[in-house]
């Protein structure tokens, strides 16, 4: 999987920033995909969307669309009628109905889930989907300091941000992860941390050091 083009432009009613992703996927086999995703801080509901192009050129080639939204703590996906982007892999638009007809959707669902699991971008829209809440420190929730500690609790799988402190339960504020990813787009590099890691780093774009917490 390459990781392509990110856009991120205000959106059209003002009210938050629009968000599209852009990659390419080639399977063990040599299969080939590009998809796109995208999602709308502000929006009523955080729900995304999501393209999956395979087979341009190719007779039953085509682009497969979906929507990303919240399912039981964790995330759904579901086929649309409505084209959400362009992709270089991709044919002719597919509604739902003939989406769920066509013999690679097993493949075109594979390559939404590597997505999701794989592409840094996606992590962070997966939190924005799911509201993920975190900890952090005051000085970390108000901007006067940089992230520079990270933690995923082993026990209840909450994320812990401080700066020049970790988070103390006394003064700690709860915020929104993807909000902290918004302020500090470094934290990509570290969403994929397991539960029970620790994340630290000397300043602000420094390289991240993680380890196994200490139990």
């Amino acid at each position: 999987m390459v990781e392509g083009s990110f856009a991120e432009v205000p959106a059209a009613d003002a009210t938050g920033m629009e968000r599209r992703a852009f990659g390419e996927f080639v399977s063990h086999r040599g299969e080939m995909a590009s998809y796109a995703f995208g999602w709308t801080t502000g929006a009523e509901r955080n729900v995304a969307r999501m393209t999956i192009g395979i087979g341009a050129g190719n007779p039953g080639g085509g682009s497969f669309h979906c929507m990303v939204f919240e399912h039981e703590g964790s995330y759904a996906m579901t086929l649309v009628d409505e084209p959400f982007e362009r992709v270089p892999e991709g044919g002719p638009d597919l509604t739902a109905d003939e989406a769920r007809a066509h013999d690679t959707l097993p493949f075109v669902w594979w390559v939404a889930d590597e997505v999701m699991q794989r592409d840094r971008r996606a992590w962070w829209m997966r939190h924005w989907v799911l509201g993920t809440n975190c900890i952090q420190t005051g000085e970390v929730f108000e901007r006067r300091e940089p992230i520079l500690y990270a933690v995923h609790d082993a026990g209840d799988g909450i994320w812990q941000l401080g700066g020049a402190t970790p988070p103390d339960a006394a003064t700690a504020k709860v915020g929104h992860l993807h909000h902290a990813i918004d302020e500090d787009p470094t934290l990509l590099g570290i969403l994929d941390m397991p539960p029970g890691h620790v994340a630290e780093r000397s300043g602000p774009g420094a390289a991240w050091s993680v380890e196994k917490a200490d139990s």
